[in-house]
């Protein structure tokens, strides 16, 4: 069984920094790539930021030059700093996993989610 467990979301105003933590735990061999996604009300889920296994990163063009991704991988565990925030990026952030477990089994993998709210 694998479970990312997200945190660090929550309120925040106009210009304001957040940071969001996920951890990877369970029967993972290997991960290949991380990644944060974000679903605001009635839209669509979108890519905001991944990372691969071996640092290279890809952003969003509306999140680029304001959010920085990192992982440990030591710790199966991948960050998202978030500054100068604004009202659009107000959505429930998802980390995703493509990781491969011990039986050899490869998938993407989901965390719950955690609520980023800007106000103007």
């Amino acid at each position: 069984q694998v479970q990312l467990v997200e945190s660090g979301g929550g309120l925040v105003q106009a210009g304001g920094s957040l940071r969001l933590s996920c951890a990877t735990s369970g029967s993972v061999f290997s991960i290949y790539a991380m990644g944060w996604y974000r679903q605001a009300p009635g839209k669509q889920r979108e890519l905001v930021a991944l990372i691969t296994n071996g640092g290279s990163t890809n952003y969003a063009d509306s999140v680029k030059g304001r959010f920085t991704i990192s992982r440990d991988n030591a710790k199966n565990t991948v960050y998202l700093q978030m500054n100068s925030l604004k009202p659009e990026d107000t959505a429930v952030y998802y980390c995703n996993a493509d990781l491969s477990r011990w039986s050899g089994v490869r998938g993407n993998y989901w965390g719950q989610g955690t609520q980023v709210t800007v106000s103007s």
